[in-house]
């Protein structure tokens, strides 16, 4: 399989894709890489945050079936999905209470079974690879706070960024509160923060390498797409 689509929850993580990870996977023999954003953007603009479920189930289903050559990944932040009610993705609620470690994998694999559930006898699990950011896509810019802050042009910044970073094990631990998730964190400090620009000028000037180091979750996912390649 030489085409892969990342089912993205919003322009940040698309941007990331198109700037960051297409550019690595291309090298490696992919020879087509897209990011879509999940479900209808109208829901997203009036209920606030991804998806419901249902509706990215929808599109995960609709490309694995109309593409049976093709990879389909996703890129969707633990922090926000949505995990009660109609709109829950799959195993969101029973991670909430969870260890730090088992948390990303229940959602993936609660995603999985269902994807596998909806397919039944066409599922082909090496075509389908779920991967959710711990805890948003924010937490990989601590990789580096001294590329994060020059990446961003705030390098008077690069101490407070740090001084986070030092609270935790690893950049994905940081938490997924109203007020302490990455992204609010970032944005206390930079009230002009520009998620989509500011955050992959971050990642390219932290590099994968860095990133995959300090995110093994996502440094799982990423050798994943890399054992993909042709």
């Amino acid at each position: 399989m030489t085409r892969l689509l990342v089912e993205v929850e919003g322009q940040t993580e698309e941007t990331f894709v198109n700037e960051v990870l297409a550019p690595h996977l291309y090298s490696l023999g992919y020879t087509q890489i897209g990011a879509r954003l999940l479900g209808n953007a109208r829901e997203r603009e009036r209920r606030g945050g991804i998806t419901a479920w249902p509706a990215a189930r929808q599109d995960i289903l609709r490309h694995l079936r109309g593409d049976p050559g093709g990879l389909v990944t996703t890129m969707v932040d633990f922090y926000g999905l949505p995990k009660t009610d109609e709109r829950a993705w799959p195993g969101r609620q029973a991670a909430g209470p969870l260890p730090f470690a088992q948390k990303a994998p229940t959602v993936e694999a609660a995603i999985l079974a269902d994807v596998e559930s909806a397919l039944e006898s066409r599922f082909q699990r090496d075509r389908f690879i779920p991967f959710v950011l711990m805890h948003e896509f924010e937490a990989l810019l601590f990789s580096d706070c001294t590329a994060f802050a020059r990446g961003i042009d705030r390098v008077s910044l690069t101490a407070d960024f740090q001084a986070i970073r030092n609270q935790f094990a690893s950049p994905e631990e940081i938490n997924d509160s109203p007020i302490t998730a990455p992204s609010k964190r970032v944005k206390a400090l930079v009230p002009d923060y520009v998620k989509p620009l500011m955050g992959t000028l971050a990642a390219l000037e932290i590099g994968l390498d860095v990133l995959r180091r300090e995110c093994p979750h996502f440094g799982t996912w990423l050798a994943e797409l890399e054992a993909r390649a042709p």
